[in-house]
């Protein structure tokens, strides 16, 4: 089986869980945005919690979590922004 690596991107709060701005993922061939947003949480399982809130954007534009991805991707994590 082949796989694709990303780029990911953590923003806010999943940077703090995280402890990290980015990290690169090595998935399955045909993985989803949502398949990288659980390898995160699998990695992080502080993130578990928030994944139903977090955003996820593909090369700069948001995606839900059945976006195929591709190598080479840039995933971006990013956590709800309260307004005021």
């Amino acid at each position: 089986m082949s796989e694709l690596a990303v780029r990911v991107l953590l923003f806010a709060g999943a940077r703090e869980v995280a402890g990290v701005r980015e990290t690169t993922l090595h998935l399955a061939a045909g993985s989803s945005a949502g398949d990288a947003l659980d390898a995160l949480c699998a990695r992080w399982p502080g993130l578990g919690p928030y994944a139903g809130a977090l955003r996820l954007a593909v090369n700069g534009d948001y995606v839900t979590r059945g976006h195929a991805l591709a190598p080479g991707d840039e995933v971006a994590v990013i956590p709800p922004v309260a307004g005021g």
